[in-house]
């Protein structure tokens, strides 16, 4: 049942990387084609044969997608096959679309603007994709294959890729434009990544203390969230080390704090960032009946 659902279709998906794809394909055309600068993956490619032949972006993205699809389909999944012919109709209809409306984003063709709007606007399209489990297709199902042939990781081959396709693109760009396309990769990979890291930030706490179990009790009464108690053991003693863990909001950390200090002040406590926190309180709503407790009126 839980393969089954992990590849069920689902319509939020579809309307994210929608949503997404037409950002990116904005992106493509209103910053990258209208201030000459190139890109990587098959994108990438789109725009070299823009270049050089004169061929419309919407239609070869489609059409070099087709072979790429047809080569690994059977190493895609049913769900993630059909999320990637999605994205990639979408964002060929997107790119058809945009280039036919008449705007333009007067910022006197200055790269540096352009390099940095491009990131913002691609990173933030690609990341909504990702996100959502889809993809635009292109080098990623290169990248499954060679992950799944020859063992090279797809991030390793993605990166050569890019290399190889950013290289080639020095036919219609400048080194200059090609510097600018590099500052433009680097904007829209670091957002790529923050989204698929994930929104729902927190932060992760383990704390060791001879009361443990009061400052647990403490914890789910006072904030509402949930704690795991942990059984370690200490490495010089070799005596059980009973260690919590739990994860708060960034504004709830000073109230753990004061939880725990106000328990024990000699216990041990970590704290570290969580890049991505899923279930109640985080991804969904907690009970109405929340409360968090000032540490001082509880004295």
């Amino acid at each position: 049942m839980a393969e089954k659902k992990s590849e069920s279709i689902r319509i939020l998906d579809l309307i994210m990387i929608a949503v997404g794809c037409s950002i990116f394909a904005f992106s493509l055309v209103f910053f990258n084609i209208a201030n000459n600068l190139a890109d990587g993956g098959l994108s990438g490619v789109t725009l070299i044969i823009k270049a050089v032949f004169h061929f419309d972006p919407a239609y070869t993205t489609l059409l070099l997608n087709i072979p790429l699809i047809w080569m690994g389909y059977r190493y895609l999944g049913r769900q993630a096959l059909i999320y990637t012919i999605y994205g990639t109709i979408v964002l060929s209809i997107m790119l058809w679309i945009w280039q036919r409306v008449p705007l333009s984003i007067n910022i006197d063709h200055d790269l540096f603007l352009a390099s940095i709007g491009a990131g913002i606007c691609g990173g933030i399209g690609q990341g909504i994709v990702y996100r959502f489990g889809g993809t635009t297709g292109g080098t990623d199902i290169i990248a499954r294959m060679f992950e799944r042939f020859k063992g090279v990781p797809m991030g390793q081959t993605l990166l050569w890729l890019d290399v190889v396709i950013l290289t080639i693109s020095l036919v219609y760009v400048d080194l200059r434009h090609m510097a600018y396309t590099l500052l433009y990769s680097y904007v829209a990979t670091r957002l790529i990544n923050s989204a698929i890291d994930g929104a729902y930030e927190a932060r992760g706490n383990l704390i060791i203390s001879e009361h443990h179990r009061e400052i647990a009790d403490t914890i789910m009464q006072e904030m509402d969230r949930g704690v795991t108690i942990l059984h370690a053991e200490g490495a010089f003693s070799n005596d059980p080390r009973p260690t919590l863990y739990v994860a708060v909001e960034p504004s709830e950390l000073h109230v753990l704090k004061e939880i725990v200090s106000s328990i024990d002040p000699t216990a041990f406590m970590t704290s570290f960032s969580v890049n991505e926190a899923a279930g109640e309180g985080f991804t969904y709503r907690r009970p109405k009946n929340r409360l968090i407790k000032k540490r001082s009126k509880n004295k």
